[in-house]
């Protein structure tokens, strides 16, 4: 892909994400397009509809979120990395339901999508699980797959202020996660 041809298809895709992370489920193609600085050609010569532009920038964001752990991991404590990438998997979520009318009609086909990004990002959650565990910080015998599904309910509300009490039950979510561990056992 030429540079330019890359430029604006990345332009495209940050558009479109901006948009859903502040809920503009219904934004069009012409609107992305504008918003993004190319023609609605544009859009099109690189996405047919638009649920691949969704397609696309959920795949994006299931391929930044899963890349996370590592970096994580280098910047912070095992259990402080965990911490993190909760809160990171409620900011996914967000940017999800900007987009859940499509990534719903999306599901519906049978899609592979979704399968694969909660085989990836219960792997992440593995990965940090077991360097929390292997440091005493975090509980062991929990999976990634089970945090998963509880973060899941916790994101899944529809309320108004979701976000706020979604982080609130994130927290209590690592702090049962870090209950009876060595660490903080030590302490007390």
């Amino acid at each position: 892909m030429r540079a330019d041809a890359r430029r604006n298809r990345e332009a495209l895709l940050n558009a479109a994400q901006e948009a859903f992370r502040n809920g503009e489920a219904e934004i069009g193609v012409d609107e992305i397009a504008r918003r993004a600085g190319v023609s609605v050609g544009t859009l099109y010569r690189h996405f047919d509809t638009r649920e691949a532009v969704v397609r696309e920038v959920y795949r994006q964001q299931v391929d930044e979120l899963c890349a996370a752990p590592a970096e994580l991991l280098d910047r912070h404590a095992p259990d402080q990395a965990l911490h993190q990438f909760l809160l990171l998997l409620v900011e996914h979520s967000a940017v999800s339901k900007g987009m859940a009318v499509v990534l719903e009609s999306i599901m519906a086909t049978d899609s592979a999508v979704f399968d694969d990004a909660r085989a990836r990002m219960s792997a992440a959650l593995d990965t940090l699980l077991a360097a929390g565990a292997a440091a005493g910080t975090i509980r062991g015998g929990i999976g990634g797959r089970t945090v998963l599904r509880g973060l899941g309910g916790i994101c899944g509300m529809r309320a108004d202020g979701w976000r706020d009490d979604a982080l609130r039950i994130t927290g209590l979510l690592f702090d049962g996660l870090r209950y009876g561990t060595p660490a903080l056992t030590a302490g007390n």
